[in-house]
């Protein structure tokens, strides 16, 4: 635990202006990270994180050291404050208008069954790639790796990645071209 967190914290609940900023700067960005990842909200996160540095400035709160860590403390605080305004939003009156009932969000069974074959069909066409470049494109395209990630995780220079993604969705571009190519022709 950060000594400082707590040192901080009890100035700002003795009305340090400059104790407040520095636990600001030194948290906002994980607490807005974090508020984005609870409400998927860009403005309820950064609400979020306005109303807790409001309220340790506004209110007296008690924290004890002795219960656990300064940033934990301050992260379940942000996480009751999301759900507070998630709550909030839900409770805000709406007035069903007949347009609404027209632009439904649902993907309709048509759109299932051309995601489907669509998905089926680049699928195929990865398979076709050469081993290293399917491994690139599994790992930066469905487990959401970074570049420099994969560099580190498959011990290659990250230039190499960099390449061999490019190469990867130029082959499947070509690929997926001679596809429906012959599938116009094949079906024509």
């Amino acid at each position: 635990m950060r000594e400082e967190d707590v040192d901080l914290f009890n100035r700002v609940q003795a009305q340090d202006e400059v104790a407040l900023e520095q636990l600001y700067d030194r948290y906002e960005r994980i607490l807005y990270s974090f508020s984005f990842r609870v409400t998927n909200n860009k403005f309820l996160a950064e609400e979020a994180v306005q109303d807790v540095f409001t309220k340790i400035w506004t209110k007296q709160r008690n924290f004890d050291e002795k219960k656990g860590k300064f940033s934990s403390w301050l992260l379940t605080m942000t996480r009751n404050t999301c759900i507070d305004l998630l709550r909030k939003r839900k409770e805000a009156p709406y007035e069903f208008e007949e347009r609404d009932s027209m632009q439904s969000k649902e993907p309709t069974p048509e759109d299932q069954v051309e995601w489907k074959e669509r998905g089926e069909e680049m699928q195929s066409a990865i398979k076709e790639l050469p081993n290293e470049q399917q491994e690139i494109i599994e790992l930066f395209y469905f487990k959401g790796m970074s570049q420099s990630a994969i560099s580190k995780t498959c011990d290659i220079p990250l230039g190499t990645v960099k390449g061999r993604v490019r190469l990867s969705l130029k082959h499947l571009k070509g690929i997926l071209t001679k596809k429906r190519e012959r599938g116009v022709y094949e079906d024509g």
